[in-house]
């Protein structure tokens, strides 16, 4: 016994940057962007708004579309990289807000974080120690990049993405790997102001070896999806839905190259987006079942990379 996702929700802010907005502040342009990346344009959260409150309201779109109360979860589950606070967790405040007291954490797998948070509450279900329970995956990228670096700042945005989940046997195969790779991806921690550490500290940024990333995110999400399709016992054509990490279209077109699912079989909104880190393939989701275009019994393939340096391949059937 593991899960059934039975509804979906997503927000973002109302903010949006074009490549355009951009280029008025930094040495870049539209098609600079466009060409090497994929992405138009992205959500950013301004003054008065808050990452909580981008989170609770896709958990409460994902609350209305499976017809759950909220005093029906078991648990909540947020991944992120950072919250509006160190503690409380985000979860908590989510769960706050919907109104519940049930059991609520945070979970930190960076890009990786949505397929890792379904892979731990899938132990919840096993268990038995869940009915029904909701995961968040909601990330405030722009509060993390240096807006004074062209090479990083143009390929992130802000989001959430929310499903709940129940009792059911639709997971069929996953796969979570971890390297802990420091030099390629990081983003320094918020130091105090200790007496005893007179220590330098590089600021808050992220730093990312666009290379480095490169080489292993084709690789991860090639190898990622080809080994849990099969330990999922399907041949690849059988896919008929690949909602991968939204990260850069060439890393995407690139992986596509090294796999046997059809072109057309992949779903990407990084467009539009831009890199949402954990939120990006819940958000995808959402957006792709409230289109319909997900239909019971398909399969679905996800993969994600991340900071960790994380990997996580799911496939699930709807």
């Amino acid at each position: 016994m593991n899960f059934k996702i039975i509804g979906t929700g997503s927000a973002r802010p109302a903010c949006v940057k074009t490549n355009d907005d951009l280029a008025e502040f930094l040495d870049t342009s539209d098609e600079w962007i466009r060409t090497r990346t994929g992405i138009e344009e992205r959500h950013v959260l301004t003054d008065g708004e808050s990452l909580s409150q981008l989170a609770t309201q896709a958990a409460q779109a994902a609350l209305e579309n499976s017809g759950t109360k909220p005093e029906e979860l078991d648990f909540v589950i947020c991944s992120t990289i950072r919250g509006d606070y160190i503690t409380p967790s985000l979860s908590c405040i989510v769960a706050r807000n919907l109104g519940v007291r049930c059991m609520a954490f945070d979970i930190n797998a960076a890009c990786s974080g949505f397929i890792y948070a379904l892979d731990c509450a899938t132990g919840y279900f096993e268990r038995g120690r869940a009915q029904k329970g909701l995961i968040v995956s909601a990330e405030a990228m722009s509060k993390m990049v240096n807006w004074q670096d062209r090479a990083t700042c143009v390929l992130f945005g802000d989001a959430a993405g929310a499903v709940v989940l129940e009792k059911g046997e639709n997971l069929l195969a996953s796969k979570l790997t971890s390297d802990g790779n420091v030099e390629v991806l990081n983003i320094p921690h918020v130091y105090g102001n200790s007496p005893f550490s007179s220590d330098e500290h590089n600021p808050s940024y992220l730093f990312m070896d666009g290379h480095g990333v490169y080489k292993f995110a084709v690789n991860a999400m090639a190898t990622g999806l080809a080994e849990t399709i099969a330990a999922a016992g399907l041949k690849q054509d059988e896919v008929d839905h690949v909602l991968p990490h939204q990260a850069n279209m060439r890393i995407i077109q690139a992986a596509m190259k090294k796999l046997d699912i059809p072109e057309d079989r992949y779903r990407t909104n990084i467009a539009h987006y831009g890199n949402t880190s954990s939120a990006c393939i819940p958000v995808l989701l959402d957006e792709l079942n409230q289109a319909g275009m997900l239909k019971e019994g398909q399969i679905l393939a996800l993969t994600a990379f991340g900071g960790g340096l994380t990997t996580g391949a799911m496939v699930i059937r709807w």
